[in-house]
């Protein structure tokens, strides 16, 4: 866990999946409002207290909290003056992960052993999942393994689950709608339907 201040009234903070797991909280709880987040957060900030003086008591605080590569995740507090009078934090959470503009979503693996990895996870641990992704294709370009995903069927809260699922062992790709093109023109195409079922079955 790191702690950086940007300005008098907002600090950043870094936490990896071990803290997560130090605090005893999944990655699905701490992106959803649930008790374990709440409580991680007022440790977070008794530890921005301690370690760099940043007072929260007697503010409003916004806290934006972001996915990042490598399983990190990066959250923006922001304090606010409110009425000295309120002995309460009163807390709003803003969490950026997903954009679901369209339906293309592409994942960078850096080799086929981590995307093999991944799929005999999703295999082992969400089977249900894996008929809905029937629509994916692999790609190989500069030396990476990206797959590309079409998830028109697929509802916004399995979206999520399945994105920090990805998290776990490759990089979003922003803007994959764009790079989609730039994966049919230069990359090789490696399994063209089905991909994560495929290599199942042959790897």
């Amino acid at each position: 866990m790191k702690f950086e201040k940007l300005t008098e009234n907002q600090i950043r903070i870094i936490l990896n999946t071990n803290d997560l797991d130090q605090n005893n909280i999944s990655i699905h709880s701490f992106m959803s409002n649930s008790i374990q987040s709440q409580d991680l957060f007022n440790t977070i900030l008794d530890k921005a207290e301690k370690e760099i003086g940043f007072i929260t008591d007697n503010y409003k605080l916004i806290i934006e909290a972001i996915s990042a590569p490598e399983g990190n995740f990066i959250l923006t507090i922001t304090r606010i003056n409110q009425d000295l009078n309120s002995d309460k934090k009163k807390i709003q959470a803003k969490r950026k992960s997903l954009k679901l503009k369209d339906d293309v979503f592409i994942y960078k693996f850096n080799n086929f052993d981590d995307f093999c990895e991944f799929s005999h996870f999703l295999k082992l641990e969400s089977p249900n999942f894996l008929k809905k992704l029937k629509d994916s294709k692999l790609f190989l370009y500069n030396f990476n393994y990206y797959l590309l995903i079409t998830a028109s069927s697929i509802c916004l809260e399995e979206l999520k689950i399945l994105h920090y699922m990805f998290l776990e062992f490759s990089e979003y790709i922003h803007n994959s709608k764009l790079f989609e093109s730039k994966l049919n023109e230069y990359g090789k195409i490696l399994i063209m339907q089905n991909a994560i079922n495929t290599t199942n079955k042959y790897f």
